[in-house]
């Protein structure tokens, strides 16, 4: 912070005492800075546009899981990229509320042996996050929320 400060200090300093140098100078460097930002800012769209391509869904079933992993995780990649890593957030929200009911932020995580090829589906057995005392986990919603990750290029 005080490295900042002192940055910003002596650029106006020397903006003041050489104006005709220090201006050109503070222009390029002006546009360097806004090139890099929007080229930041087109990387986060397509990533985001990526990520919402994705089809993740949860799901309570104890029958078709171990007793320890009701959970059950279907991913399909409907994307044009092989996705190399995802994780998300495991939400549990009553059928007609939104208000979360997992006490802890459970981070799941997408760990196939190999990039998940465009088309290809993945399923997986999770444990259920801790929920609030009161409610069971067959009236409750679960969904994948803060969804982050990498696609091969």
């Amino acid at each position: 912070m005080l490295f900042g400060v002192l940055l910003v200090m002596t650029w106006l300093i020397l903006l003041i005492r050489y104006p005709h140098k220090a201006l050109p100078v503070s222009l390029v460097a002006l546009l360097g800075i806004g090139l890099l930002a929007s080229w930041v800012l087109w990387q986060e769209a397509r990533d985001e546009d990526r990520l919402a391509r994705l089809e993740l869904s949860l799901d309570y079933a104890p029958g078709q899981c171990p007793a320890h992993r009701p959970l059950r995780v279907s991913l399909r990649n409907t994307s044009t990229l092989p996705l190399r890593e995802l994780t998300w957030r495991i939400a549990a929200y009553p059928s007609e509320d939104d208000l979360n009911l997992a006490r802890s932020e459970t981070v799941a995580r997408y760990h196939g042996a190999a990039p998940l090829a465009p088309g290809a589906q993945w399923h997986d057995c999770l444990p259920l996050p801790a929920l609030r005392p009161g409610y069971v986990p067959e009236s409750l919603v679960f969904r994948a929320e803060r969804r982050r990750g990498h696609f091969a290029d």
